[in-house]
């Protein structure tokens, strides 16, 4: 009897399968001009909040490119979430009940290499518009003579890519359980608001009733990926983070401006890994066919 002798798995898009998924993927979003509608949205909303802090840059304080970059965090934290959201939500429920796995089923593949190739194919559309809009930006900055515009676009890359990572797992997760379309919809638009707006709600209406130590109130706010990207933007063109009060003393005397850095990209980080090891393990467990 003879025995076929299989070679071990490689790490990474490194197999014919992977690559084979992942140019499938890819060319869907091309054909679909997800990267021209991403690309857009990233003009439209980075553009409008940089042109909006422009104008009230006497009463905020700041000037130069510490004045852009400080309302280019408040763009980057409503609308990365909400387009990672967008991208990868539909992922895994699309292909449940648009028969796509039932073809995948007579292909000689992994669950897991699907989910790979699926998983790098939506990080490339949602990542590549963004860094062609930061290194515009910083391509502009420097032919104005901005010297300290490349650490800030660096840093501002940094939290933009974990916090993108945070919610592409979250919404691959929320694509794994969801059984339909329309449930995935409705629980990526609970993610997001719960980032975005009902957290700073939560947490006022907490400081309100109780009063909390500083160590407390940055805890509570860390705790949102959101909140943890915003604090590491701000420590970049404010190292004093005079504009959060007490609890910006305390950031700034007790952490700095490395750690909260540190803070705001490793958190978001480590939320986007255990949200697509959920998603991966609830795949690997569910029936593919609808």
């Amino acid at each position: 009897m003879s025995t076929t002798v299989r070679p071990a798995p490689e790490r990474g898009l490194a197999t014919p399968a992977e690559r084979a998924l992942f140019r499938l993927e890819l060319s869907d979003a091309l054909r679909s001009r997800w990267l021209l509608f991403v690309g857009v949205v990233y003009l439209a909303v980075f553009g409008g909040f940089v042109w909006l802090g422009l104008r009230e840059s006497t009463v905020l304080g700041f000037t130069g490119v510490s004045r852009v970059v400080l309302n280019l965090s408040n763009a980057i934290v409503l609308a990365l979430p909400l387009v990672a959201l967008i991208a990868t939500a539909h992922t895994v429920v699309r292909a449940r009940t648009s028969g796509f796995f039932e073809l995948f089923l007579t292909q000689p593949c992994r669950r897991s290499e699907w989910y790979a190739a699926a998983l790098a194919a939506r990080v490339v559309t949602v990542v590549g518009p963004l860094v062609l809009v930061l290194l515009g930006a910083l391509v502009f900055g420097l032919a104005r003579g901005e010297t300290e515009v490349a650490p800030l676009v660096a840093r501002t890359l940094a939290v933009s890519l974990a916090l993108i990572w945070a919610y592409v797992g979250l919404g691959f997760f929320i694509s794994a359980r969801a059984r339909t379309a329309e449930r995935a919809t409705v629980l990526a638009l609970f993610v997001w608001l719960l980032g975005a707006a009902l957290h700073d709600f939560a947490l006022l209406g907490v400081l309100l009733q109780l009063k909390l130590s500083p160590p407390v109130v940055f805890t509570l706010a860390a705790l949102n990926p959101v909140e943890a990207a915003r604090l590491a933007i701000l420590s970049g063109i404010d190292p004093e983070l005079s504009v959060l009060g007490p609890v910006g003393f305390w950031l700034a005397n007790t952490l700095g401006a490395k750690w909260t850095l540190l803070v705001g990209v490793g958190w978001p980080a480590l939320v986007g890994t255990i949200g697509l090891g959920l998603g991966l393990r609830r795949l690997g467990r569910d029936d593919l066919v609808a």
